[in-house]
């Protein structure tokens, strides 16, 4: 499966911009590695290096970040039984601050409680 459709890429790499630099975006895509608890919101690419993505990190370990991944470094986690997904059902509606002040609570991310997304929102 390709990490991201060419709309996603689009925008992705639009978000990465010079002049779209600092902005609170929108999650574009949802990336998982199965059989782990590694997941990535990714909000732009690099448009002169696309290998590197900035997004809503975490690698299960309790603390996900805000920061910088080598989409190529993920490739190379895969394994026999581990495979780099893109979650094809995930649409951003908050900004990544939103997802990031609740994964930061929960000690993970998590994109499906719109009730909680909503309130750190709206405080």
């Amino acid at each position: 499966m390709k990490l991201f459709t060419k709309k996603q890429y689009e925008q992705l790499t639009k978000n990465g911009s010079d002049e779209n630099f600092g902005k609170d975006h929108l999650p574009v895509v949802k990336l998982f590695l199965t059989g782990s608890g590694c997941t990535w919101l990714i909000t732009e690419l690099n448009p002169e290096n696309p290998e590197i993505a900035f997004g809503l990190c975490d690698l299960g370990m309790g603390f996900p970040e805000l920061g910088y991944v080598s989409l190529s470094e993920l490739k190379e986690a895969q394994g026999v039984l581990r495979f780099l997904e893109r979650d094809l059902w995930f649409d951003g509606k908050y900004p990544i601050s939103v997802y990031a002040k609740l994964a930061s609570q929960l000690e993970r991310i998590e994109t499906d409680d719109d009730e909680a997304l909503s309130r750190i929102l709206n405080k």
